[in-house]
């Protein structure tokens, strides 16, 4: 069981310097489902925990909602899922996701409110991410394991 932890962002910079920040104290093994409204900066976030978590191009970071799963290579292998397009639990399921679950990976679930009745039985960090202004946004993190310092 982890801490929650309440941030405020101001701007897009800064919401990829704390994902940075929480990606670069990764260890493998995390699932983190982050959750929030179109254009709340979860695009944003995933590009600077995959920085963090030494993604050889962040540059390459962008949301799979076409091809669903997209892999970073890196210090950590770095699954990026997104769940917008998926209709169903079962459809989740059959992207494999146990097998990107492993000590040396990451995997980061876009949307996981869609997916959300497979997480409740994991240990999973989640992540939601508010509008508070025009760039301003708020992030809640629930389930940060100790090691992480914010």
């Amino acid at each position: 069981m982890g801490i929650d932890f309440n941030n405020i962002s101001n701007s897009p910079d800064e919401t990829i310097e704390f994902g940075r920040k929480l990606g670069s104290q990764l260890k493998g093994g995390e699932i983190i489902g982050i959750c929030g409204q179109l254009g709340s900066g979860k695009t944003h976030l995933i590009k600077g925990i995959a920085a963090g978590a030494g993604a050889e191009d962040c540059r390459e970071v962008n949301s799979p909602t076409f091809v669903i799963v997209n892999e970073y290579a890196g210090r950590l292998d770095i699954y990026h899922i997104d769940a917008y397009r998926l209709n169903s639990v079962s459809e989740f399921e059959m992207l494999g996701f146990d097998d990107f679950c492993y000590p040396g990976s990451v995997v980061l679930i876009e949307w996981a409110d869609k997916i959300e009745l497979v997480l409740q039985a994991i240990d999973y960090i989640r992540i939601v991410l508010e509008h508070s202004g025009e760039s301003k946004r708020r992030i809640h993190i629930e389930n940060t394991p100790l090691y992480i310092d914010y």
